[in-house]
């Protein structure tokens, strides 16, 4: 049985993409279980009661990862 858990959309940051049925990737700030927000990157159904799986990042994790997108010729 799952867990009962508790999120808050502190800030919304940007849609990454829309997919059939109005479910957006979205990067947002979220905190999870009252701790401190984090940076989160997943699909979200419209009404943001239903979420797919993710990435959660702290801001060394995301200023890293910022630097090896930078390094990719694309």
């Amino acid at each position: 049985m799952a867990e009962d858990f508790k999120y808050e959309i502190v800030q919304n940051l940007g849609v990454l993409s829309e997919g059939k049925g109005g479910w957006k990737t979205e990067l947002n700030l979220v905190s999870w279980n009252g701790n401190p927000a984090k940076y989160d990157l997943r699909a979200w159904a419209p009404d943001h009661q239903k979420m797919g799986k993710g990435l959660t990042f702290t801001k060394d994790d995301l200023i890293s990862l910022r630097g090896l997108l930078n390094g990719l010729e694309l």
